[in-house]
């Protein structure tokens, strides 16, 4: 009976771990910005944000050469605009910037080195929660993009739902089988 009661206890701890580390992985995708050409110009920033479908809990890494570029957080008007005098949340210029999503809403960014923004170095997502409980952030229309500019919406969400639910199941069917 010890023997049973240790096997059903290490199972079901071996449960819980599985799904913590799968939660933490599903939650935490670092994307780089423009994948292989990275923050620049010259890259079609909307059709690289609609490759993905972007949670809460992602991180987008902007990797660029410091100095030549940075990144601005900025409101749908400052990104629709490219005018940085006002609607600017964050501000970045490391080269090698991470910035986490996280709620679930529309995330604007822009670079704000001369003409950069209005060459078409800026695209918005929208971010999606981890529960799938219906949309997350209200479908909407882009803004109209600015001349040779580009503007991005991505959503979606993770499977935590059924990873927790099948791992919860997958204990209590330990616990009957061994009692």
């Amino acid at each position: 009976m010890v023997s049973t009661s240790l096997l059903l206890c290490s199972t079901s701890l071996a449960m819980i771990l599985l799904a913590l580390i799968a939660q933490h992985s599903v939650g935490a995708t670092e994307y780089i910005v423009g994948d292989e050409n990275r923050w620049t110009t010259g890259t079609n920033y909307l059709a690289w944000s609609e490759k993905y479908n972007f949670t809460v809990g992602d991180v987008l890494v902007f990797k660029y050469v410091k100095g030549q570029h940075d990144v601005f957080r900025v409101t749908e008007e400052t990104f629709r605009s490219c005018n940085s005098s006002s609607g600017v949340l964050e501000t970045h210029a490391t080269g090698d910037d991470h910035i986490a999503l996280v709620e679930a809403k529309r995330y604007w960014f822009i670079c704000n080195v001369s003409g950069h923004c209005l060459g078409g170095m800026k695209f918005g997502v929208s971010v999606a929660s981890l529960v799938e409980e219906g949309p997350a952030v209200p479908p909407a229309a882009l803004p109209p993009p600015a001349k040779g500019g580009a503007a991005a919406a991505a959503g979606g969400g993770s499977g935590l739902r059924w990873l927790l639910t099948i791992g919860l199941s997958m204990g209590f069917l330990n616990y009957y089988y061994y009692y």
